[in-house]
C-alpha cells in the first residue's frame, strides 16, 4: 500500500507539472497574444455590418508578406458602445504600436475603440463611418442620397433589409438585420463578384443589431490621431458623399478608388497600399 501511495503522489506530481507547462503558454498568451519582434506596428482590422474577419483574408495575406504582425478579432455587432470597449479590451492585449482599419459600421467602431488606447498611431477607414459626437451611422447616411439600402425613406426597416427579432438572456428583445439574399450583390458588392460568390457572401453574412445602427457616438478618435480615408467611389451601402464629407471633416489622407462598399474583398490591393501609406505617415 505505502508503495501504491507512493507512485500515485508521484504520478500527481507529474500530472501537474504537465498541466503546468499546458497552462503557462496559455497564461502568456492572454497576456500579450500579439508581442512581436518586429519593428512594424500590428495592424488591427475591424470587421462591419453583413460581414466578418474572414472578409479581411487577401489584405491579411498582403500585409503579412510584408512581415506585419496582423489581428482581425470580430466585430459583435450587437451595440455600438459594447462593440467599442470588446474592441479597446483586444487592443489592450497588444505590445507596440497599432495601427487600426475599420471597414463600413467598422469605422465607428474604431472611432469610440481609439480613444481608450494610447497604443493606436493611425486609424484608416475603408468605406467607413468616421463619426462625430452625437451622430449614429443612420443619421448621416440619411443627409447624403445614394444609399440602395432602401428605396423608400419613410419605411420602419430599410426596404433592402430583413429585421429578424431575437430575444436576449436577459428576456429583452431586440432586432437583428441582415441584407436580403437578391439585395446583397447590389447593396454590398455593387454587383462586382460573380453571382456564386455574392450568393455564398449573403448566405455567411453576420447581422447587425438596429440598435447598433442607431446608437450614438461618442468622442471621436480622429479628433487626435492621424486618420486614412479610402473612399468607395461605387458604394452602394454608405453614400460615396458621405463617405467625402467624414473624410474631409476628419483631415484624413483621402483615396477614390472605383471600388464597392466591400472594398477590401474586391480591391484588397488598394486597401493594402493605403494602410502601409498609413504607417508610413506615423513612423517613429
Amino acid at each position: 500500500m505505502i508503495r501504491r501511495r507512493t507512485i500515485t503522489h508521484a504520478s500527481l506530481g507529474i500530472a501537474g507539472v504537465a498541466l503546468a507547462a499546458v497552462l503557462a503558454p496559455l497564461a502568456s498568451a492572454t497576456s500579450a497574444p500579439h508581442t512581436s519582434e518586429s519593428r512594424k506596428p500590428t495592424v488591427v482590422l475591424v470587421h462591419g455590418a453583413w460581414a466578418d474577419s474572414a472578409g479581411w483574408s487577401s489584405v491579411v495575406k498582403r500585409l503579412q508578406s510584408e512581415g506585419y504582425p496582423v489581428a482581425a478579432p470580430p466585430t459583435p455587432l450587437r451595440s455600438l458602445s459594447g462593440d467599442s470597449r470588446y474592441l479597446a479590451d483586444y487592443l489592450k492585449t497588444i505590445h507596440g504600436p497599432v495601427v487600426l482599419v475599420g471597414h463600413s459600421y467598422g469605422g465607428a467602431v474604431i472611432t469610440n475603440a481609439a480613444t481608450k488606447s494610447p497604443n493606436v498611431r493611425a486609424l484608416v477607414y475603408i468605406a467607413a463611418f468616421a463619426l462625430d459626437r452625437g451622430e449614429s451611422t443612420a443619421t448621416v447616411s440619411a443627409k447624403f442620397p445614394g444609399s440602395h439600402l432602401s428605396d423608400d425613406p419613410d419605411a420602419p426597416v430599410p426596404t433592402s433589409l430583413n429585421a429578424v427579432p431575437f430575444t436576449q438572456d436577459d428576456g429583452a428583445t431586440g432586432t437583428d438585420l441582415y441584407i436580403k439574399p437578391n439585395k446583397f450583390s447590389d447593396v454590398f458588392l455593387s454587383d462586382r463578384l460573380s453571382s456564386t460568390d455574392a450568393a455564398e457572401l449573403a448566405a455567411t453574412q453576420r447581422p447587425i443589431t438596429a440598435e447598433a445602427l442607431g446608437e450614438p457616438s461618442g468622442t471621436p478618435a480622429w479628433k487626435t490621431i492621424p486618420s486614412w480615408y479610402l473612399v468607395a467611389k461605387e458604394d452602394h451601402a454608405i453614400p460615396p458623399a458621405a463617405e467625402r464629407f467624414m473624410a474631409s471633416r476628419a483631415h484624413a489622407h483621402t483615396v477614390e478608388v472605383d471600388a464597392p462598399h466591400a472594398a477590401q474583398l474586391t480591391n484588397p490591393g488598394a486597401v493594402t497600399h493605403l494602410i502601409e501609406d498609413a504607417v508610413r505617415g506615423t513612423a517613429r
